[in-house]
Protein backbone atom coordinates (compact mmCIF):
# COMPACT_ATOMS: atom_id res chain seq x y z
CA UNK A 1 0.00 0.00 0.00
CA UNK A 2 2.79 2.37 0.96
CA UNK A 3 4.59 1.54 -2.25
CA UNK A 4 1.56 2.25 -4.36
CA UNK A 5 1.08 5.69 -2.75
CA UNK A 6 4.72 6.58 -3.36
CA UNK A 7 4.40 5.57 -7.04
CA UNK A 8 1.19 7.60 -7.51
CA UNK A 9 2.78 10.63 -5.91
CA UNK A 10 5.75 10.36 -8.20
CA UNK A 11 3.48 10.09 -11.24
CA UNK A 12 1.55 13.27 -10.29
CA UNK A 13 4.77 15.24 -9.82
CA UNK A 14 6.02 14.04 -13.17
CA UNK A 15 2.76 15.10 -14.87
CA UNK A 16 2.91 18.45 -13.12
CA UNK A 17 6.42 19.07 -14.41
CA UNK A 18 5.39 18.08 -17.94
CA UNK A 19 2.38 20.42 -17.87
CA UNK A 20 4.48 23.29 -16.64
CA UNK A 21 6.91 22.80 -19.48
CA UNK A 22 4.30 22.45 -22.33
CA UNK A 23 2.08 25.44 -21.46
CA UNK A 24 4.60 28.16 -22.40
CA UNK A 25 5.44 26.27 -25.55
CA UNK A 26 1.81 26.15 -26.68
CA UNK A 27 1.36 29.85 -25.84
CA UNK A 28 4.33 30.78 -28.01
CA UNK A 29 3.01 28.86 -30.96
CA UNK A 30 -0.33 30.70 -30.72
CA UNK A 31 1.36 34.07 -30.62
CA UNK A 32 3.52 33.04 -33.56
CA UNK A 33 0.45 32.07 -35.58
CA UNK A 34 -1.26 35.36 -34.73
CA UNK A 35 1.84 37.26 -35.76
CA UNK A 36 2.00 35.34 -39.02
CA UNK A 37 -1.68 36.14 -39.66
CA UNK A 38 -1.11 39.83 -38.97
CA UNK A 39 1.93 39.80 -41.26
CA UNK A 40 0.04 38.12 -44.10
CA UNK A 41 -2.91 40.53 -43.65
CA UNK A 42 -0.52 43.46 -43.64
CA UNK A 43 1.12 42.24 -46.84
CA UNK A 44 -2.25 41.74 -48.52
CA UNK A 45 -3.36 45.23 -47.43
CA UNK A 46 -0.21 46.77 -48.83
CA UNK A 47 -0.70 44.87 -52.08
CA UNK A 48 -4.32 46.04 -52.30
CA UNK A 49 -3.24 49.63 -51.68
CA UNK A 50 -0.61 49.31 -54.39
CA UNK A 51 -3.19 47.92 -56.86
CA UNK A 52 -5.65 50.72 -56.07
CA UNK A 53 -2.92 53.33 -56.45
CA UNK A 54 -1.89 51.86 -59.81
CA UNK A 55 -5.48 51.80 -61.08
CA UNK A 56 -6.02 55.41 -60.06
CA UNK A 57 -2.74 56.44 -61.62
CA UNK A 58 -3.71 54.64 -64.85
CA UNK A 59 -7.07 56.38 -64.94
CA UNK A 60 -5.47 59.78 -64.40
CA UNK A 61 -2.94 59.03 -67.11
CA UNK A 62 -5.67 57.90 -69.48
CA UNK A 63 -7.76 61.03 -68.84
CA UNK A 64 -4.72 63.25 -69.26
CA UNK A 65 -3.73 61.41 -72.45
CA UNK A 66 -7.26 61.69 -73.84
CA UNK A 67 -7.39 65.39 -72.99
CA UNK A 68 -3.97 65.98 -74.51
CA UNK A 69 -4.86 64.05 -77.65
CA UNK A 70 -8.14 65.96 -77.99
CA UNK A 71 -6.28 69.26 -77.56
CA UNK A 72 -3.69 68.30 -80.17
CA UNK A 73 -6.15 66.82 -82.67
CA UNK A 74 -8.38 69.90 -82.40
CA UNK A 75 -5.64 72.23 -83.67
CA UNK A 76 -3.71 70.04 -86.12
CA UNK A 77 -5.06 70.05 -89.66
CA UNK A 78 -4.85 67.09 -92.07
CA UNK A 79 -1.90 68.80 -93.75
CA UNK A 80 -0.23 69.12 -90.36
CA UNK A 81 -0.66 65.40 -89.68
CA UNK A 82 0.80 64.64 -93.09
CA UNK A 83 3.88 66.78 -92.39
CA UNK A 84 4.29 65.18 -88.94
CA UNK A 85 4.19 61.67 -90.40
CA UNK A 86 6.63 62.70 -93.12
CA UNK A 87 9.06 64.08 -90.52
CA UNK A 88 8.88 60.89 -88.43
CA UNK A 89 9.45 58.63 -91.46
CA UNK A 90 12.28 60.84 -92.70
CA UNK A 91 14.11 60.62 -89.36
CA UNK A 92 13.57 56.86 -89.10
CA UNK A 93 14.68 56.12 -92.66
CA UNK A 94 17.46 58.74 -92.67
CA UNK A 95 19.18 57.64 -89.47
CA UNK A 96 18.42 53.97 -90.12
CA UNK A 97 19.79 53.91 -93.66
CA UNK A 98 22.27 56.74 -93.34
CA UNK A 99 20.63 58.97 -95.94
CA UNK A 100 21.59 62.54 -95.24
CA UNK A 101 18.94 63.87 -97.59
CA UNK A 102 16.11 62.29 -95.55
CA UNK A 103 17.66 63.58 -92.34
CA UNK A 104 17.73 67.08 -93.79
CA UNK A 105 14.08 66.74 -94.86
CA UNK A 106 13.15 65.63 -91.35
CA UNK A 107 14.90 68.57 -89.66
CA UNK A 108 13.42 71.03 -92.15
CA UNK A 109 9.93 69.66 -91.53
CA UNK A 110 10.46 69.83 -87.76
CA UNK A 111 11.47 73.49 -87.99
CA UNK A 112 8.34 74.22 -90.06
CA UNK A 113 6.17 72.51 -87.42
CA UNK A 114 7.78 74.47 -84.58
CA UNK A 115 7.31 77.73 -86.50
CA UNK A 116 3.64 76.86 -87.09
CA UNK A 117 3.10 76.15 -83.38
CA UNK A 118 4.39 79.63 -82.57
CA UNK A 119 1.34 81.11 -84.34
CA UNK A 120 -0.95 79.52 -81.72
CA UNK A 121 0.67 81.37 -78.84
CA UNK A 122 -1.69 83.91 -77.33
CA UNK A 123 -5.38 84.19 -76.57
CA UNK A 124 -8.28 85.71 -78.49
CA UNK A 125 -10.01 88.27 -76.25
CA UNK A 126 -12.22 89.94 -78.84
CA UNK A 127 -16.01 90.09 -78.67
CA UNK A 128 -17.89 89.50 -81.91
CA UNK A 129 -21.56 89.76 -82.85
CA UNK A 130 -23.50 89.01 -86.01
CA UNK A 131 -26.70 90.49 -87.40
CA UNK A 132 -28.81 90.09 -90.53
CA UNK A 133 -31.20 93.08 -90.63
CA UNK A 134 -33.53 91.39 -93.12
CA UNK A 135 -33.60 87.63 -92.59
CA UNK A 136 -36.39 86.91 -95.09
CA UNK A 137 -35.78 87.43 -98.80
CA UNK A 138 -37.17 86.07 -102.06
CA UNK A 139 -35.22 83.62 -104.17
CA UNK A 140 -32.93 85.51 -106.53
CA UNK A 141 -32.30 88.43 -104.19
CA UNK A 142 -29.35 89.20 -101.93
CA UNK A 143 -29.29 89.64 -98.17
CA UNK A 144 -26.84 91.75 -96.18
CA UNK A 145 -25.13 90.69 -92.98
CA UNK A 146 -23.21 92.85 -90.51
CA UNK A 147 -20.21 91.86 -88.37
CA UNK A 148 -19.19 93.80 -85.25
CA UNK A 149 -15.91 93.13 -83.40
CA UNK A 150 -14.99 94.99 -80.21
CA UNK A 151 -12.06 95.11 -77.81
CA UNK A 152 -13.51 94.73 -74.28
CA UNK A 153 -10.12 94.64 -72.54
CA UNK A 154 -7.90 97.40 -71.19
CA UNK A 155 -4.99 96.56 -73.44
CA UNK A 156 -4.18 96.71 -77.12
CA UNK A 157 -5.28 93.65 -79.07
CA UNK A 158 -3.42 92.56 -82.16
CA UNK A 159 -5.16 91.86 -85.44
CA UNK A 160 -7.05 88.62 -85.84
CA UNK A 161 -8.85 86.66 -88.48
CA UNK A 162 -12.65 86.28 -88.30
CA UNK A 163 -14.68 83.76 -90.28
CA UNK A 164 -18.45 83.69 -90.77
CA UNK A 165 -19.90 80.50 -92.31
CA UNK A 166 -22.67 81.32 -94.79
CA UNK A 167 -24.42 78.15 -95.88
CA UNK A 168 -21.74 76.12 -97.62
CA UNK A 169 -19.61 79.22 -98.17
CA UNK A 170 -17.40 81.31 -95.92
CA UNK A 171 -16.99 85.04 -95.35
CA UNK A 172 -13.43 85.92 -94.27
CA UNK A 173 -12.44 89.13 -92.45
CA UNK A 174 -9.02 90.39 -91.38
CA UNK A 175 -9.61 92.52 -88.29
CA UNK A 176 -6.84 95.04 -87.56
CA UNK A 177 -5.40 95.76 -84.12
CA UNK A 178 -7.90 97.40 -81.76
CA UNK A 179 -7.25 99.77 -78.88
CA UNK A 180 -9.33 99.35 -75.70
CA UNK A 181 -13.00 99.99 -76.44
CA UNK A 182 -12.54 100.28 -80.22
CA UNK A 183 -15.15 98.77 -82.52
CA UNK A 184 -14.61 97.22 -85.95
CA UNK A 185 -17.63 96.89 -88.27
CA UNK A 186 -18.00 95.34 -91.69
CA UNK A 187 -20.78 94.07 -93.94
CA UNK A 188 -21.05 91.13 -96.30
CA UNK A 189 -23.51 89.98 -98.94
CA UNK A 190 -25.36 86.68 -98.84
CA UNK A 191 -26.49 85.58 -102.31
CA UNK A 192 -29.91 83.94 -101.99
CA UNK A 193 -30.16 82.34 -105.40
CA UNK A 194 -32.38 79.41 -104.49
CA UNK A 195 -35.26 78.76 -102.12
CA UNK A 196 -34.24 77.33 -98.75
CA UNK A 197 -32.92 78.20 -95.31
CA UNK A 198 -29.33 79.47 -95.19
CA UNK A 199 -27.59 79.27 -91.79
CA UNK A 200 -25.38 82.31 -91.18
CA UNK A 201 -22.76 81.93 -88.45
CA UNK A 202 -21.65 81.24 -85.85
CA UNK A 203 -18.79 83.75 -85.90
CA UNK A 204 -15.38 82.29 -85.10
CA UNK A 205 -11.98 83.82 -84.46
CA UNK A 206 -9.13 81.85 -86.05
CA UNK A 207 -5.45 81.54 -85.20
CA UNK A 208 -3.51 79.64 -87.86
CA UNK A 209 -0.13 79.54 -89.56
CA UNK A 210 0.23 80.71 -93.16
CA UNK A 211 0.83 77.18 -94.46
CA UNK A 212 -2.19 75.69 -92.71
CA UNK A 213 -0.57 73.08 -90.45
CA UNK A 214 -2.32 74.15 -87.26
CA UNK A 215 -5.55 76.00 -86.59
CA UNK A 216 -7.27 77.06 -83.37
CA UNK A 217 -10.78 78.50 -83.29
CA UNK A 218 -12.92 80.36 -80.80
CA UNK A 219 -16.57 80.26 -81.81
CA UNK A 220 -19.53 82.28 -80.60
CA UNK A 221 -22.86 80.47 -80.36
CA UNK A 222 -24.98 82.99 -82.26
CA UNK A 223 -26.40 81.66 -85.51
CA UNK A 224 -29.05 83.26 -87.71
CA UNK A 225 -31.31 81.47 -90.18
CA UNK A 226 -31.88 83.33 -93.44
CA UNK A 227 -35.21 82.29 -95.01
CA UNK A 228 -35.21 82.37 -98.78
CA UNK A 229 -38.90 82.39 -99.72
CA UNK A 230 -40.25 81.01 -102.98
CA UNK A 231 -41.13 83.57 -105.60
CA UNK A 232 -44.82 84.48 -105.53
CA UNK A 233 -47.15 86.57 -107.66
CA UNK A 234 -50.47 88.26 -107.08
CA UNK A 235 -53.47 86.12 -108.05
CA UNK A 236 -57.19 86.98 -108.21
CA UNK A 237 -59.06 87.14 -104.94
CA UNK A 238 -60.47 83.94 -103.48
CA UNK A 239 -63.81 85.69 -103.09
CA UNK A 240 -64.85 85.57 -106.75
CA UNK A 241 -65.30 83.18 -109.64
CA UNK A 242 -65.28 79.43 -109.11
CA UNK A 243 -64.99 79.89 -105.35
CA UNK A 244 -68.77 79.84 -105.21
CA UNK A 245 -68.99 78.70 -101.60
CA UNK A 246 -68.35 82.23 -100.37
CA UNK A 247 -68.81 82.79 -96.64
CA UNK A 248 -72.54 83.23 -96.02
CA UNK A 249 -73.85 81.71 -99.28
CA UNK A 250 -76.71 79.24 -98.62
CA UNK A 251 -76.68 75.64 -99.82
CA UNK A 252 -79.43 73.11 -100.49
CA UNK A 253 -78.78 71.38 -97.17
CA UNK A 254 -81.57 72.12 -94.67
CA UNK A 255 -81.02 72.72 -90.97
CA UNK A 256 -83.04 73.76 -87.93
CA UNK A 257 -81.01 76.87 -87.16
CA UNK A 258 -79.16 79.26 -89.46
CA UNK A 259 -79.64 82.68 -91.01
CA UNK A 260 -81.22 81.85 -94.40
CA UNK A 261 -84.95 81.03 -93.96
CA UNK A 262 -86.32 78.32 -96.25
CA UNK A 263 -89.87 77.23 -95.34
CA UNK A 264 -92.30 76.05 -92.66
CA UNK A 265 -93.23 72.44 -91.99
CA UNK A 266 -95.24 70.49 -89.48
CA UNK A 267 -93.71 69.70 -86.12
CA UNK A 268 -92.10 66.27 -85.81
CA UNK A 269 -90.95 64.52 -82.62
CA UNK A 270 -87.41 65.57 -81.85
CA UNK A 271 -87.67 69.12 -83.19
CA UNK A 272 -86.49 71.88 -80.90
CA UNK A 273 -89.19 73.96 -79.28
CA UNK A 274 -87.37 77.16 -80.14
CA UNK A 275 -87.92 76.37 -83.85
CA UNK A 276 -91.70 76.52 -83.50
CA UNK A 277 -93.30 79.39 -85.40
CA UNK A 278 -96.13 80.39 -83.07
CA UNK A 279 -98.02 82.68 -85.44
CA UNK A 280 -98.35 79.96 -88.07
CA UNK A 281 -99.21 77.47 -85.33
CA UNK A 282 -102.10 79.72 -84.20
CA UNK A 283 -103.42 80.08 -87.74
CA UNK A 284 -103.23 76.41 -88.72
CA UNK A 285 -103.97 74.86 -85.36
CA UNK A 286 -100.92 72.59 -85.73
CA UNK A 287 -97.42 73.06 -84.53
CA UNK A 288 -95.26 74.50 -87.33
CA UNK A 289 -91.46 74.74 -87.24
CA UNK A 290 -89.06 76.85 -89.31
CA UNK A 291 -86.51 75.38 -91.70
CA UNK A 292 -83.30 77.10 -92.82
CA UNK A 293 -80.82 76.60 -95.63
CA UNK A 294 -77.47 75.67 -94.18
CA UNK A 295 -74.80 78.31 -94.79
CA UNK A 296 -71.59 76.85 -96.14
CA UNK A 297 -68.29 78.04 -94.72
CA UNK A 298 -65.53 78.27 -97.30
CA UNK A 299 -62.55 76.10 -96.39
CA UNK A 300 -59.68 76.00 -98.87
CA UNK A 301 -57.15 73.19 -98.89
CA UNK A 302 -53.84 73.37 -100.75
CA UNK A 303 -52.09 70.03 -101.27
CA UNK A 304 -48.53 69.90 -102.60
CA UNK A 305 -47.00 66.64 -103.80
CA UNK A 306 -43.38 66.10 -102.71
CA UNK A 307 -42.90 62.83 -104.57
CA UNK A 308 -40.01 62.68 -107.01
CA UNK A 309 -42.17 60.67 -109.39
CA UNK A 310 -44.59 63.59 -109.81
CA UNK A 311 -41.92 65.95 -111.18
CA UNK A 312 -39.55 65.93 -114.11
CA UNK A 313 -36.94 68.12 -112.41
CA UNK A 314 -36.24 71.02 -110.09
CA UNK A 315 -37.82 73.62 -112.34
CA UNK A 316 -41.38 72.32 -112.20
CA UNK A 317 -41.04 71.54 -108.48
CA UNK A 318 -39.96 75.08 -107.63
CA UNK A 319 -42.83 76.37 -109.74
CA UNK A 320 -45.25 74.18 -107.78
CA UNK A 321 -43.94 75.54 -104.46
CA UNK A 322 -44.40 79.09 -105.80
CA UNK A 323 -47.98 78.26 -106.82
CA UNK A 324 -48.78 77.07 -103.30
CA UNK A 325 -47.22 80.21 -101.86
CA UNK A 326 -49.07 82.54 -104.22
CA UNK A 327 -52.51 81.02 -103.64
CA UNK A 328 -51.92 80.59 -99.92
CA UNK A 329 -50.87 84.20 -99.38
CA UNK A 330 -53.88 85.40 -101.39
CA UNK A 331 -56.26 83.26 -99.32
CA UNK A 332 -54.75 84.50 -96.05
CA UNK A 333 -55.16 88.11 -97.19
CA UNK A 334 -58.79 87.38 -98.05
CA UNK A 335 -59.23 86.01 -94.52
CA UNK A 336 -60.19 82.58 -95.85
CA UNK A 337 -60.08 79.44 -93.75
CA UNK A 338 -57.15 77.57 -95.26
CA UNK A 339 -55.26 74.32 -94.71
CA UNK A 340 -51.95 73.59 -96.44
CA UNK A 341 -50.62 70.04 -96.54
CA UNK A 342 -47.78 68.23 -98.26
CA UNK A 343 -46.74 64.63 -98.79
CA UNK A 344 -45.15 62.85 -95.84
CA UNK A 345 -42.06 60.73 -96.48
CA UNK A 346 -41.49 57.18 -95.27
CA UNK A 347 -38.28 56.75 -93.24
CA UNK A 348 -35.58 54.69 -94.88
CA UNK A 349 -35.73 51.71 -92.51
CA UNK A 350 -39.48 51.77 -91.83
CA UNK A 351 -41.22 48.41 -92.15
CA UNK A 352 -44.47 49.95 -93.42
CA UNK A 353 -45.28 52.81 -95.72
CA UNK A 354 -46.30 55.99 -93.94
CA UNK A 355 -49.71 57.21 -95.09
CA UNK A 356 -49.81 60.72 -93.64
CA UNK A 357 -49.54 64.36 -94.59
CA UNK A 358 -47.38 67.06 -93.09
CA UNK A 359 -49.27 70.21 -92.21
CA UNK A 360 -47.74 73.54 -93.17
CA UNK A 361 -48.48 76.52 -90.95
CA UNK A 362 -50.79 79.00 -92.63
CA UNK A 363 -51.44 81.44 -89.80
CA UNK A 364 -49.76 84.32 -91.61
CA UNK A 365 -48.28 84.73 -95.05
CA UNK A 366 -44.77 85.02 -93.64
CA UNK A 367 -45.15 81.85 -91.60
CA UNK A 368 -46.47 79.98 -94.62
CA UNK A 369 -43.53 81.06 -96.78
CA UNK A 370 -41.09 80.18 -93.97
CA UNK A 371 -42.35 76.60 -93.92
CA UNK A 372 -42.35 76.42 -97.72
CA UNK A 373 -38.67 77.41 -97.61
CA UNK A 374 -37.85 74.19 -95.73
CA UNK A 375 -39.63 71.56 -97.82
CA UNK A 376 -38.01 69.42 -100.48
CA UNK A 377 -38.78 66.47 -102.69
CA UNK A 378 -38.33 62.88 -101.58
CA UNK A 379 -38.29 59.53 -103.32
CA UNK A 380 -40.43 58.00 -100.55
CA UNK A 381 -43.01 60.79 -100.30
CA UNK A 382 -46.67 60.09 -101.09
CA UNK A 383 -47.63 60.58 -104.70
CA UNK A 384 -50.55 62.80 -105.63
CA UNK A 385 -53.24 60.10 -105.53
CA UNK A 386 -52.32 58.91 -102.04
CA UNK A 387 -51.85 62.51 -100.91
CA UNK A 388 -55.40 63.38 -102.02
CA UNK A 389 -56.85 60.31 -100.29
CA UNK A 390 -55.10 60.97 -96.97
CA UNK A 391 -55.75 64.73 -97.10
CA UNK A 392 -59.47 64.21 -97.77
CA UNK A 393 -59.69 62.15 -94.57
CA UNK A 394 -57.36 64.31 -92.47
CA UNK A 395 -58.84 67.74 -93.24
CA UNK A 396 -62.50 68.20 -92.36
CA UNK A 397 -64.98 70.57 -93.98
CA UNK A 398 -63.16 71.09 -97.28
CA UNK A 399 -65.10 73.11 -99.83
CA UNK A 400 -62.35 73.84 -102.36
CA UNK A 401 -59.22 71.76 -102.88
CA UNK A 402 -56.16 72.72 -104.93
CA UNK A 403 -53.91 69.81 -105.98
CA UNK A 404 -50.51 71.03 -107.19
CA UNK A 405 -48.09 68.68 -108.95
CA UNK A 406 -45.52 68.42 -111.73
CA UNK A 407 -45.63 67.54 -115.40
CA UNK A 408 -45.43 63.76 -115.03
CA UNK A 409 -48.92 63.37 -113.53
CA UNK A 410 -51.48 62.36 -116.13
CA UNK A 411 -55.04 63.62 -116.42
CA UNK A 412 -56.29 60.15 -115.51
CA UNK A 413 -54.30 60.24 -112.28
CA UNK A 414 -55.74 63.68 -111.55
CA UNK A 415 -59.30 62.38 -111.99
CA UNK A 416 -58.62 59.45 -109.66
CA UNK A 417 -57.18 61.85 -107.08
CA UNK A 418 -60.24 64.13 -107.32
CA UNK A 419 -62.57 61.19 -106.66
CA UNK A 420 -61.24 60.85 -103.10
CA UNK A 421 -62.96 64.08 -102.06
CA UNK A 422 -66.61 64.11 -100.95
CA UNK A 423 -69.37 65.24 -103.26
CA UNK A 424 -69.75 68.99 -103.40
CA UNK A 425 -66.05 69.71 -103.03
CA UNK A 426 -64.66 71.72 -105.94
CA UNK A 427 -61.27 70.25 -106.97
CA UNK A 428 -58.75 72.30 -108.96
CA UNK A 429 -55.58 70.59 -110.20
CA UNK A 430 -52.66 72.81 -111.17
CA UNK A 431 -50.04 71.08 -113.31
CA UNK A 432 -46.65 72.81 -113.51
CA UNK A 433 -44.97 71.97 -116.80
CA UNK A 434 -42.20 74.33 -118.01
CA UNK A 435 -42.51 72.97 -121.56
CA UNK A 436 -46.27 73.38 -121.89
CA UNK A 437 -48.46 76.23 -123.00
CA UNK A 438 -51.13 77.46 -120.59
CA UNK A 439 -54.29 75.36 -120.76
CA UNK A 440 -57.66 75.31 -119.02
CA UNK A 441 -60.16 72.49 -119.07
CA UNK A 442 -63.01 71.17 -116.98
CA UNK A 443 -64.14 67.63 -116.31
CA UNK A 444 -66.73 66.15 -114.00
CA UNK A 445 -65.96 67.74 -110.64
CA UNK A 446 -62.44 68.67 -111.71
CA UNK A 447 -60.79 71.77 -113.13
CA UNK A 448 -57.30 71.33 -114.60
CA UNK A 449 -54.98 74.32 -115.04
CA UNK A 450 -51.68 73.77 -116.86
CA UNK A 451 -49.03 76.50 -116.57
CA UNK A 452 -45.60 76.83 -118.12
CA UNK A 453 -44.46 79.87 -116.11
CA UNK A 454 -45.51 81.18 -112.75
CA UNK A 455 -46.98 84.26 -114.44
CA UNK A 456 -49.39 81.95 -116.29
CA UNK A 457 -51.07 81.23 -112.95
CA UNK A 458 -52.48 84.73 -112.81
CA UNK A 459 -54.03 84.45 -116.26
CA UNK A 460 -55.32 80.93 -115.66
CA UNK A 461 -56.95 81.91 -112.37
CA UNK A 462 -58.51 84.97 -113.99
CA UNK A 463 -59.88 82.82 -116.78
CA UNK A 464 -61.24 80.29 -114.30
CA UNK A 465 -62.98 83.01 -112.34
CA UNK A 466 -64.55 84.55 -115.45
Amino acid sequence: MVGRDIAASATKKSNTRLTGVDAPTMLGETQLNNARTRLVGSREGILADVVVALVRAWRRFRRASAGGWAAVSSVVTPLGWGIAVTVALSFAAGYGLGWLELIAVGWAGLLVILAAIAFLIGRTSHDASLSVPVNRVVAGENAVGALTVTNPTRRMLTGTRIEVPVGEGLADFQVPGLVPGEVYEDVFTVPALHRGVIPVGPVRAVRADPIGLVRRERAWEEQIDLFVHPRTISVPSMSTGFVRDLEGNPTRDLTASDVSFHALREYMPGDELRSIHWKSTAKTGQYMVRQFEQTRRSHLMLALSLADADYSGDEDFEMAVSVIGSIGVRAIRDDRTISVVASESTPEFASKRVLAVKKIAAVTGSRLLDDLSRIDRSATALELGDLARVAADAVAGISLAFLVCGSTVSVTALRHAAQHFPAGVEVVAIVCDPDAVPAFRRAAGLTVLTIGYLEDLQQSMARATA
